[in-house]
């Protein structure tokens, strides 16, 4: 292990120090051996880079706050080695990556490959829930499911060993680096953007994928102008894990027939992690059913801009999707003007300024709330402080000082409300 500056990414690579780069990109949650079975063919023909994400693998956990922070460390790395142009893989969070490289640095990319990846993974709501979870129950919960999501059940029963493994790779993350992961997701949104990217690309998905399908691969290959879709058959969502073979085939073909030479080759050394566990090899290998490739093009289609952006946005990101669109939803002509109103001042300004950052700004509200017996919107706002970062521990000290300074009876019904709002927010799913 080498010092990682908070900065940079942990990193390895593998394969001929004259050979073309390719980087390959993890999912939230794993380590770089989730690539380990695409290696030996790989490293046939180029220079294979795997990175950790921050706090996974043993890695520093310095946590990035967005997808655009991770690409920047990523391409910080490279360059402390040299490494101007490349080809990258990336899964799900990897693959988000991936985009946002093609987006800002396309002159940086060769080809990419997008697996298990979507231009918006699920809403914003989900993943700021399940950082609520880890912040208040740990990795335990997120990590005992993971399997469930992340693979099929008949891989998960034949494969009790993988399966553990997966479960030991979440649960060693550092918490705080998957809460920052799970909110970069949260923010991750590039729909309006496809049609900029202009490498050629391959998007690859399991067809079993219940997280990030068939139907989020189409929306991405309707959007990226050059675009091929390929469909893993009986494959879940870590699809390089459980169709290896497959995964490795389809990327070695987009590689070799879909990259832009490089003008220049670059060299580095092996830097290894502290002990991190490695897949265990399958007891029997599964079948590998052929790839399936398709391809589905369309015009990208991109959203109007808002008129009131910023405070539609910070509403969103501190509220929840399903709030924000429930009360959009119940907007009429009587009632529109005032949303506007509540949207712009008090969302896109002052929820928006830099004074207070904001945790604090849901203490405030919380005290604010509780003091003038508002309760009906003491639920939504114990909500936002979850996602806010504050802890149950935290809400309920807010609450305790309210009673000290607003009075025990007003304190005595927020208590009523935070309690059944933390109880829903802080289950973990069964």
């Amino acid at each position: 292990m080498s010092e990682t500056a908070p900065n940079t990414l942990q990193y390895r690579f593998d394969g001929p120090e004259d050979a073309p780069v390719l980087i390959l990109g993890p999912s939230l949650g794993t380590t770089w051996h989730m690539w380990d079975r695409q290696i030996p063919e790989l490293t046939k023909q180029w220079r294979v880079f795997r990175f950790d994400l921050p706090g996974h693998g043993g890695a520093p956990a310095h946590p990035a706050a967005s997808v655009t922070d991770l690409a920047t460390r990523l391409l910080a790395t490279l360059e402390g080695l040299g490494v101007q142009r490349f080809g990258y893989a990336g899964c799900a969070l990897g693959g988000a990556v991936g985009i946002e490289l093609a987006l800002r640095h396309p002159e940086r990319l060769a080809s990419l490959a997008l697996i298990a990846a979507s231009p918006r993974f699920g809403t914003a709501d989900e993943f700021r829930q399940r950082g609520v979870i880890v912040r208040t129950n740990g990795l335990d919960p997120i990590a005992r499911s993971a399997p469930e999501r992340w693979f099929t059940g008949g891989f998960a029963a034949a494969q009790p060993a993988i399966t553990e493994w997966a479960v030991q790779m979440v649960r060693t993350t550092d918490p705080g680096c998957y809460i920052a992961a799970c909110e970069a997701l949260a923010s991750f949104d590039v729909r309006a953007g496809l049609g900029s990217v202009g490498v050629p690309t391959l998007v690859l998905v399991g067809s079993e994928d219940q997280v990030t399908g068939p139907a989020e691969a189409r929306t991405l290959v309707a959007g990226i102008p050059d675009a091929r879709l390929a469909v893993v058959p009986g494959a879940s969502h870590l699809v390089p894990v459980e169709q290896p073979a497959a995964v490795t085939d389809l990327l070695v073909r987009h590689f070799s027939t879909a990259w832009q030479p490089l003008p220049d080759n670059a060299t580095g050394h092996v830097v290894m992690p502290a002990a991190v566990p490695r897949p265990p090899v399958p007891a029997v290998a599964p079948a590998q059913p052929a790839p399936v490739a398709e391809i589905a093009p369309a015009a990208p289609r991109r959203r109007r801009a808002h008129p009131y952006d910023t405070g539609i946005k910070v509403r969103r990101e501190v509220l929840g999707d399903a709030h924000v669109d429930r009360i959009l939803e119940q907007t009429d002509a009587f009632s529109e003007d005032f949303q506007e109103l509540v949207t712009r001042y008090a969302w896109g300004e002052v929820w928006d300024r830099p004074g207070l950052d904001r945790r604090t700004r849901s203490c405030v509200t919380l005290t604010a709330l509780v003091a003038g017996g508002h309760l009906d919107e003491l639920a939504v706002h114990t909500r936002a402080a979850l996602r806010n970062g504050l802890t149950p521990a935290e809400i309920k000290e807010v609450l305790l000082q309210a009673a000290v300074y607003c009075g025990v009876p007003a304190a005595s019904g927020a208590f009523r409300v935070a309690q059944q709002v933390v109880r829903e927010e802080t289950t973990p799913p069964e």
